[in-house]
């Protein structure tokens, strides 16, 4: 089982970093366009803040959101804020996250997401872990994807590998990294792929980042395979 103590000291330890990198900003830059098409820093500030309180939902058998339209209407109406507001914001709704965590609970349970996902208890930390450090690099205020713990990167990569497998719309891909880790992911129709690359062009291939697979190289297969929106 995933070790969600050691999730949780992550999540703390990168919401520290968001949160002192965030401080050094401005209310002009907040408004500036992000990493992410049609959302400025301050969308994803404000969706990093509500996330935190709809894994609160999630913990306490609530639905993660009340509805699709509540969840962008309340990231729309929070992404104007002051650079005050939304440190108060995400240090607030961190809190409120961490706080549900320590209570006596049965990580072993299953819980319900978005979308009719659902997931053991103990794996929820780290999906907290990558809503914090991806929206980070997609602040775009000089947090890359090669800023990305070593360990973190490496798990993404699997977590993403593992979301694509068995896509009929992915055809089979190997991926390695220069140290040989390997993994696999993908459908089984269409021809092989094999790629190779740094772990953060991977990740930033698997998950829609930075350059989208320009780092790589195509070691085998018909070239880059498009993969579908996250």
């Amino acid at each position: 089982m995933t070790d969600h103590v050691h999730d949780l000291r992550s999540v703390r330890e990168a919401t520290d970093r968001l949160l002192t990198a965030v401080a050094k900003l401005d209310n002009a830059s907040l408004a500036e366009e992000s990493h992410l098409p049609g959302w400025s820093r301050g969308h994803i500030l404000a969706h990093l803040a509500r996330n935190a309180d709809a894994l609160v939902n999630v913990f306490e058998g609530r639905p993660m959101y009340e509805s699709a339209e509540t969840r962008d209407a309340d990231i729309a109406r929070d992404a104007g804020h002051s650079l005050e507001e939304h440190l108060t914001d995400l240090r607030d709704s961190a809190a409120r996250f961490l706080a549900t965590t320590e209570r006596d609970q049965d990580w072993s349970r299953t819980v319900a997401l978005r979308n009719g996902v659902t997931d053991l208890a103990a794996n929820v930390p780290f999906r907290r872990l990558v809503e914090v450090e991806l929206h980070h690099v997609d602040l775009d205020i000089g947090y890359g994807l090669s800023d990305l713990p070593a360990e973190f990167t490496g798990r993404e990569i699997a977590f993403l590998a593992d979301r694509w497998s068995g896509r009929a719309d992915v055809p089979p891909i190997t991926l390695r990294a220069p140290s040989g880790a390997l993994w696999h992911t993908g459908g089984t129709e269409g021809t092989p792929v094999a790629l190779e690359g740094p772990e953060d062009e991977l990740l930033g291939w698997l998950a829609g980042r930075g350059a989208r697979g320009a780092g790589l190289t195509v070691v085998a297969g018909d070239g880059l395979p498009v993969l579908p929106p996250l």
